[in-house]
Parts: C-alpha cells; sequence; structure tokens
C-alpha cells in the first residue's frame, strides 16, 4: 500500500554537465509520442506518414504560445506588477484549451497547403492529442504545482512547504491532479482508438469526441483543485469554459454520428481488402 507519493526534490535533471527543466522535456516527450501515433494513423489511412512530422512544425509552436495566452489571459492577476514572468514558460504555467485552439487554427492553415481533407485529418490527430497530454502532464509534478486539495488518501502527493498555499501550510498531502488527468487522457486515447474502429463518427467527429472527453475530465478535476485562478461569479473561469465546450462537443458528436459507414474514408482501404490488424490495434 502507499503511503503517499513523494515530489521530486527539483524540478531540473542534469544530464552530465548539462540541465535540463523537466518541465520541458516532458512536454517535448509528450510531442514525440504524438508524432509516432499520427504518423502510424496517417500511414493507415493512405496518407504519407512524413505528414505527421509536418503538421507537428506547424501546430507545437502555435500550440505553445496559445497555451500560454490562455493562461496568462484567465489568470492574468496572478502577473500584474511583474508581466516579465508571463514569459517564463519553463516555470510552468500552459492553458491546454488555449493550445488546442491555436494548434487546431495552425492546422487547418496546414491541411489546406497540403490539400488534404481538414475533417480526416483532425481525426487522425484525435487520439494523439490526448495521448501527448497524458505525458506532459508529469511537468506539473516536478513543478510541484496545480494538485488538489488535501486529502489523507494513500496516494495523496507531498507537497513541499514552501510550494503550499498559505492557508494550506499545515496540511502535507493533496489530490495529486496531475496523476489524475493523466490517467483520464491514457482512458481516453484508448476510447477514442475504439470508436474509431467503430466508424460510427463522420468526419471531425472522432475530434469532437475528444474534446468531449477532455472537457469532462476536467471539470471534475478543476473542481478539486486549490491553486490561484480566476472566477467569475464564484467558480474557476476553466468550470465555465469546459462547461460550454463539453456542451458544444457533445452536440457536434451527435451531429456526427451515424448508423454505419457504408463506403470507405476517402484514402483508407475497405475493410474487407486490409490485411492484418488496423493501427488501432497496433497501439493498444
Amino acid at each position: 500500500m502507499l503511503a503517499s507519493i513523494p515530489s521530486p526534490s527539483s524540478g531540473a535533471i542534469d544530464i552530465g554537465p548539462f540541465t535540463f527543466r523537466a518541465y520541458g522535456l516532458l512536454i517535448a516527450a509528450g510531442v514525440l509520442a504524438a508524432v509516432w501515433l499520427t504518423a502510424k494513423r496517417f500511414a493507415a489511412r493512405g496518407y504519407d506518414a512524413d505528414h505527421a512530422t509536418g503538421l507537428a512544425m506547424w501546430v507545437v509552436p502555435a500550440g505553445l504560445v496559445g497555451a500560454r495566452l490562455y493562461h496568462v489571459i484567465t489568470d492574468w492577476r496572478r502577473f500584474e506588477g511583474r508581466w516579465g514572468e508571463a514569459f517564463e514558460i519553463w516555470e510552468g504555467g500552459l492553458g491546454i484549451l488555449g493550445g488546442v485552439i491555436a494548434g487546431a487554427l495552425a492546422g487547418v492553415a496546414y491541411a489546406r497547403r497540403h490539400d488534404l481533407p481538414l475533417g480526416q485529418m483532425v481525426d487522425i490527430a484525435a487520439p494523439a492529442l490526448p495521448l501527448a497530454q497524458a505525458i506532459g502532464r508529469w511537468g506539473n509534478w516536478f513543478n510541484q504545482e496545480l494538485f488538489g486539495k488535501p486529502t489523507d488518501l494513500p496516494w495523496g502527493l507531498e507537497i513541499h512547504r514552501n510550494e503550499r498555499p498559505d492557508e494550506y501550510i499545515g496540511e502535507e498531502t493533496f489530490h495529486p491532479t496531475f496523476l489524475y488527468e493523466s490517467l483520464w487522457n491514457i482512458g481516453l486515447v484508448l476510447v477514442l482508438l475504439r470508436l474509431d474502429r467503430a466508424r460510427r463518427l463522420g468526419p471531425s467527429g472522432l475530434f469532437a469526441a475528444y474534446l468531449a472527453g477532455y472537457s469532462a475530465g476536467r471539470l471534475w478535476i478543476e473542481a478539486i483543485r486549490i491553486d490561484e485562478a480566476s472566477e467569475i461569479a464564484g467558480l474557476r473561469v476553466n468550470l465555465w469554459v469546459f462547461s460550454i465546450l463539453l456542451v458544444v462537443s457533445v452536440a457536434w458528436v451527435i451531429e456526427t454520428w451515424r448508423e454505419g459507414v457504408d463506403e470507405p474514408v476517402a484514402g483508407e482501404p475497405a475493410p474487407d481488402e486490409t490485411s492484418g490488424p488496423d493501427v488501432a490495434v497496433d497501439v493498444d
């Protein structure tokens, strides 16, 4: 039985004479994992797997900028009087929703430039997004940030005294929200791959399912977080945002739902022409 989950003593990792921020390394690892899965899915649908790398070169920089902007805009009070810290991305503070929005816009531009059907492209990339997020969330563990309320559960997260909010200075263990979200996202990857195999959703439906699944997870995780955040009518801004996104994305999924797929998706072989297991089987 676990007594508690310890926090790392430092947010940096030393490799030989070099020191790297763990937060950045984990984001990079998440990107690499997402590119790998996206490449397999592009190839499985008959497209050049190199589109995964090309897409990442457009989406990742845009996503990082969008994620940071979202964080700064929604939590602007913490930067008042010290706006220079808004650029210190290595200290943590990325709003996933802002990254998804900015990354999606970059993806649209990439699809148009390379004559790719947008609906198929976002569905190809959809399972890779929560995979990247599942890995990147561990950066919060190294930074000892975004943890939840105090708890005495066996998997409570130890937080160093100088990292605790003043009102919780006497508490020692807290809900490991980074772990909750990471596990939720891994489950979401598996659900999306299963939905993709079932072929019940029309173009862009899988991406909508990702938005719905991620929003649902963030709602209950946001509800137990205690980090400082801007509020509207007594609720964290993210609770409002993800509630709206959940409603919109569920309606989107319903709109794309269909009873079956009689015709193969463009660029993808028909089921009876496919030999061997598909990509979803390869990565489960």
